[in-house]
């Protein structure tokens, strides 16, 4: 598996409307994330990762209309998610649906 326990941080790549809403409401809960978080030198990134807390939040989209979510895409992030679950990190996953329309945000106020 190599060295994923190599960290740097990038902020870098656009944020999508969901994952800064989410970012926005995680803010307001007292909880400061990086975006495009690299945790493993396969180059994997969470969408937002709280480094102190080992806890990485990811926002996905295209299940409806069949974007990154599906075959051997939805395959690899399961992957990155085990690999990165046997490293120590917690893993909060929502759709951009359920982060847009505050589902995520009313999940999150209940369980963290």
């Amino acid at each position: 598996m190599g060295d994923c326990e190599l960290r740097s941080h990038s902020g870098a790549a656009r944020m999508t409307e969901a994952q800064t809403l989410l970012q926005i409401h995680l803010r307001e809960l007292g909880i400061e994330t990086v975006p495009e978080y690299r945790f493993c030198e396969r180059q994997w990134r969470f969408d937002l990762a709280d480094e102190s807390s080992h806890t990485a939040y990811e926002c996905d989209g295209g299940q409806w209309s069949g974007g990154h979510m599906r075959g051997a895409a939805l395959e690899s992030q399961y992957e990155k998610d085990r690999v990165a679950q046997l490293r120590g990190w917690r893993i909060f996953r929502f759709t951009n649906r359920q982060v847009l329309s505050g589902d995520a945000l009313a999940w999150l106020k209940e369980h963290l």
